[in-house]
């Protein structure tokens, strides 16, 4: 009896995400195209799931001039990520931080937004307390206002009633202002008044308070102008996702989730397909199982929605539910397919 070879061929990832450096290249372009004024390109949840350190390595080989003026992060966690990278770039903490972490922000010299005057207090004392023994210059913090988000930040009567008392902590420089909108791709007037709110308030504190004034994310950096901001906080347009969807022709695909047909067969009408026969054949189709489910992260909620992949350049529907690791799509239109790549894709 021949002996079994115990050397086989490496095989290939059954599904892969590929990202494209250069789609976020032309993207980041596009929010510098759209308005002028300072970027912080947001990387919080790992870069948006595409790799929070290649993400901002790339982004920081722009021009000086153009660079981003911040990379924005959500954690103190993702922040060290970057700081162990070699990332130069000043890091932004997006939202507020543990007391037990502020010191670790302190020797950095990270950026904080303050929500509250215990947060601007506690600072103001760890920052004290490390010139004593390392005289340095004061943490440049920026303040964070509610205009209507409910996550955080200053109500504006309270910023106006403690802003005396914040510029009285020597050792913070009050450098920014910011605000977040709730619904800008969902509810115009709320957010014109929002912009409205923010623009007099920045104006009765004085312009000139502050160095950076910033309120828009990505839909607020499309569809609306300010009369004070500065500073513009793109995330998912760097991705390739308009949440206005009148600019997503002008924006590119960071990244293409993919697989491979595994198998192709000719089913008859009347045949169900996958679980719960929710999907049963009218005519006879040429059906393709390819090698991807919601345990590689293409969603289950996709199933019965008009789902779509990309096959050889052109779209085939989802048949059925989506199962942990293979879907079933119709090619009754391509020419015969085997082993071929695809990009997944929802309508």
């Amino acid at each position: 009896m021949p002996e079994t070879s115990t050397t086989f061929p490496v095989s290939p990832p059954r599904a892969w995400a590929e990202v494209s450096l250069a789609n976020l290249r032309h993207n980041y372009e596009a929010v510098k195209n759209h308005q002028q004024g300072h970027v912080m390109a947001v990387l919080k949840a790992g870069g948006y799931g595409h790799g929070i350190v290649e993400i901002a390595q790339e982004l920081e080989k722009s021009p000086p001039e153009s660079a981003p003026a911040f990379m924005g992060v959500a954690s103190v966690i993702e922040a060290r990520k970057l700081a162990e990278a070699g990332i130069r770039t000043r890091i932004y903490l997006l939202g507020p931080t543990c007391p037990f972490e502020r010191e670790e922000i302190v020797a950095r010299g990270w950026t904080p937004c303050i929500s509250s005057m215990e947060e601007g207090e506690h600072f103001n004392q760890l920052i004290s307390d490390f010139q004593q023994a390392s005289p340095t210059k004061r943490l440049r913090v920026h303040l964070t206002v509610d205009t209507g988000m409910g996550r955080g930040g200053f109500l504006p009567d309270s910023l106006l009633r403690n802003i005396e008392s914040l510029d009285q902590m020597d050792s913070l420089e009050l450098e920014g202002i910011g605000s977040h909108l709730p619904s800008a791709d969902e509810d115009e007037k709320f957010t014109q008044a929002q912009f409205e709110q923010f623009d007099s308030l920045v104006e009765s504190l004085g312009i000139e308070r502050f160095r950076f004034r910033h309120l828009a994310n990505s839909a607020g950096l499309l569809g609306y102008q300010s009369r004070t901001t500065n500073l513009y906080r793109p995330g998912l347009m760097l991705y390739g996702i308009s949440p206005l969807p009148k600019y997503q022709p002008t924006l590119k695909p960071v990244m293409s989730l993919k697989s491979r047909v595994s198998l192709v067969r000719e089913l008859p009408a009347g045949q169900g397909i996958s679980y719960g026969r929710d999907t049963v054949l009218e005519k006879d189709t040429k059906v393709a199982t390819v090698g991807i489910g919601y345990g590689d992260g293409y969603p289950r909620e996709i199933s019965l929605r008009s789902g779509e992949v990309w096959i050889r350049g052109q779209r085939c529907s989802l048949l059925g539910r989506v199962t942990m690791d293979q879907i079933m799509v119709d090619v009754s239109h391509l020419d015969p397919v085997s082993y071929t790549h695809l990009r997944a894709h929802e309508t």
